[in-house]
Order: structure tokens, then C-alpha cells, then sequence
């Protein structure tokens, strides 16, 4: 064999593995896995990573039973201090003010604060989710929809979360295939089209997602509690808890440099965090892998389908109407969507905040800090609340 064969034969390859995991596949690589390293489940856990975990956010979809257990319905006076809390903050900041400045004080709740308070110790503290029902969307002009939302969500979470490089805090999650097909490097984001969404996290603390319309079909939202899938796999394959919380290299398809490198696992004081979103590590549509950066390991490979096969096997699907607010704790939870279809009627359209609660939030693990810090440090007057569906972009333009 020459020199320039043995470099070639020498360079690591991306896995067989795409963004839609494949059961056959997955169970090939693990049979594979062991086969090689049959010792592989018998490797100790690693220092500080404990045999499991416990609490009301380590759950199975099975332990719930009725969507009364989560479901929290507003009243008909509670409707009318939103309404209130509308007229407040036009007259008091003015119509041209920035939404950037809608917190607990410019968009007062009386008696629902102290409710959506206790709602929000529920997602630190608690389960991890609750939904809120029901907004009357219909009722609303986009903006006066974008300061209801903003408004209610701030007794939730008063940080707001940037979703992008323009400073948007408001982000519509619906099909834009057709009305952004011109976008340069195409739709690289299950959330921009009909397609099925695998289980994964959004950075932040907690997700707030406000559902405008629904679909014709199918679209069902899928929660799962990462405390119960890191039971299963220190349980079963306490090897890949060292891969999980080994660092992997994260594609930012077009940003500078071309990929960062941070766990997927943390174990932060006491609280079991999963953030990743899959993409980042197989590519999805058009926005394929970058073939200059590092790709993942057969064992990092396994992994990834095991957090998936594992969160859809315990997960909770959430009967989601539209003028419902789905409010999840992105740290303890895992989330995913099932494919849909739309029509004339019923085009599936959410909108996405990212929020924290300061006085209530979990400590961000050290290898995110970096970026939380980044998240939450958009001041109010330069906070975008696009009211219209856009694709994320990076401060270069580059699409997300």
C-alpha cells in the first residue's frame, strides 16, 4: 500500500447515520459495538454521574393520564386583564415603543401573576411542562397577538432569549418551503417545513410556543423527560454516558469557525441536562454536514440514536389547540413533532419565545455559559419581534 493510501484509509469517516433515525441501523451499530468491545456495558459510570436520578421531572409518558394534570384553562377574568394589560402598555409606553420593553410591570396581571408564577415553579421545580389555554387569537392584530404573548409569557420568564443574529426574540415555527424557497442554501430546519422533527432540545432555559393555527393532520407535539432516558442508559450502557458527556463537534453550517465542541450531557448541580438538536451533527434537507469538520464516532453515532429511541419510547403526546401557550423546561425535557398536513385552511403556524426566570432557573452547566450569556443579553429596545414568518439568520445572513 503507497503513503497516499494509508493517509486516505487513516481519515475518519462521517457514520451511516442521517438526521430521521433508523431503527435497523441503529440496532446493527450496537450489535456491531458489542461485538467488538463486549465489555462495553460493564464500563463504571463516570466521577459524579450517579446510577440515577429522581424527581417530578423524571417521568414517563405513562404516568400521565389526563391533560387535566397539565392543562391550565384562563378564566373569563382572566381574559379581561389581558385585555387590561393590552390597553396598559400602549397608553403607558407608547404606540411606538418597542415590544422589547413588555415585561411584569408594563403588562400588569393582578390575579394571573401570582398563578402563572406558581406555573413557572412547575418547570424548574415541577414536571417540567404546563399548557396554558386558551389565547382568543382570532380576537388580536398580530402585534396586539405579539404583546399578549410577550406579555403573559414575561410572568413566566422575564429573559428573553435571542433566536437569531438579528436580535429576533420572536421566532414562527410553520411550512416555508414555498414562500422562502429562494433562500440561499435552502431549508436546513425540520421546523421550516411538514416534516416529522426528532427528539431534541432548544438552548435556554425554558420554550413557550403559542399555537396561531393547526394543522389539517397529524403535527403532534411529543415531550419526553431527560432524567428517565439517562436512567435507561446508565442502566444499560453506561459507556455511551461517557460519550454523551465527552465533547462532540457541533456543525454551525457557515459560521466562524466552522464548528464548536461541547458535551451533549451535563450533570449540573443535581439536575440531569441532554441540549443538543441532531441536526448539528447529521445535517438535515439541504443543509448538509460540512465535509470539513470533524465528524462524530460510531460511538457518538449509537448514542445519538439511543437518546432519540429512548425519549420516543417514554414521551407524552400534548393535544395542542390552537390559542394554546405549550411552555416547556428545555434543560430537563426533550421535545419533538410528528409529521403533518396542511391545507387552505389549516396551515400549522407556531411562535417560539425563549425565556428564563432568574429567581427560579437551574445553573447553567459551565460549557454553555458562554452562550446563555449571549441568549439573554439582548436589551429591550434592541430586541425584534418579527411579526411575520422569516427564516433564522446568523449576523452574517447566513440561514439557520
Amino acid at each position: 500500500m503507497s503513503t497516499t493510501e494509508t493517509i486516505t484509509a487513516q481519515v475518519p469517516k462521517q457514520p451511516d447515520i442521517s438526521y430521521h433515525p433508523d431503527q435497523q441501523k441503529f440496532r446493527a451499530r450496537t450489535a456491531r459495538r458489542l461485538a467488538e468491545d463486549p465489555m462495553l456495558p460493564q464500563r463504571p459510570l463516570p466521577p459524579g454521574f450517579p446510577p440515577s436520578v429522581a424527581g417530578p421531572i423524571v417521568w414517563e409518558g405513562s404516568d400521565w393520564k389526563d391533560e387535566s394534570q397539565w392543562v391550565y384553562n384562563l378564566t373569563e377574568e382572566h381574559l379581561q386583564e389581558i385585555d387590561r394589560a393590552i390597553a396598559h402598555f400602549e397608553t403607558s409606553t407608547g404606540l411606538d415603543k418597542p415590544l422589547g420593553f413588555i415585561d411584569r410591570d408594563t403588562f400588569p396581571l393582578p390575579t394571573l401573576s401570582a398563578e402563572l408564577r406558581k406555573l413557572a415553579e412547575v418547570l424548574y421545580h415541577g414536571r417540567g411542562f404546563f399548557v396554558l389555554r386558551e389565547i382568543p387569537i382570532d380576537k388580536y392584530s398580530r402585534r396586539q397577538l405579539a404583546i399578549v404573548y410577550a406579555g403573559v409569557s414575561s410572568h413566566v420568564g422575564s429573559g428573553r432569549g435571542r433566536q437569531d443574529g438579528t436580535n429576533a426574540v420572536l421566532a414562527h415555527i410553520k411550512d416555508l418551503r414555498v414562500t422562502h424557497a429562494h433562500e440561499k442554501g435552502g431549508i436546513g430546519n425540520a421546523a421550516y417545513t411538514t416534516d416529522k422533527q426528532v427528539f431534541h432540545t432548544d438552548i435556554g432555559d425554558l420554550i413557550a410556543l403559542l399555537s396561531i393555527q393547526t394543522s389539517a393532520s397529524g403535527g403532534v407535539s411529543r415531550i419526553s423527560s431527560g432524567g428517565r432516558v439517562y436512567n435507561e442508559i446508565a442502566k444499560t450502557r453506561p459507556d455511551l454516558i461517557h460519550v454523551l458527556k465527552d465533547n462532540w463537534p457541533l456543525d454551525r453550517f457557515g459560521g466562524d469557525p466552522p464548528y464548536s465542541e461541547r458535551p451533549v450531557l451535563y450533570n449540573e448541580d443535581g439536575h440531569i441536562v441532554i441540549q443538543y438538536s441532531r441536526r448539528h451533527f447529521t445535517g438535515y434537507g439541504q443543509q448538509m454536514r460540512s465535509p470539513n469538520i470533524p465528524p462524530i464516532s460510531e460511538a457518538q453515532a449509537e448514542a445519538l440514536d439511543m437518546l432519540h429511541f429512548y425519549a420516543e419510547k417514554y414521551s407524552l403526546a400534548l393535544n395542542f389547540k390552537k390559542g394554546d401557550i405549550q411552555y416547556i423546561n428545555s434543560m430537563g425535557l426533550l421535545h419533538a413533532r410528528d409529521a403533518f398536513t396542511d391545507d387552505a385552511e389549516h396551515a400549522r403556524h407556531l411562535v417560539r419565545l425563549w425565556l428564563r426566570n432568574d429567581d427560579l432557573a437551574w445553573k447553567t452547566p459551565k460549557p454553555l455559559e458562554k452562550t446563555w450569556t449571549l441568549l439573554y443579553s439582548v436589551p429591550p429596545e434592541a430586541q425584534r419581534f418579527p411579526l411575520e414568518p422569516e427564516i433564522r439568520r446568523m449576523a452574517t445572513g447566513a440561514t439557520k
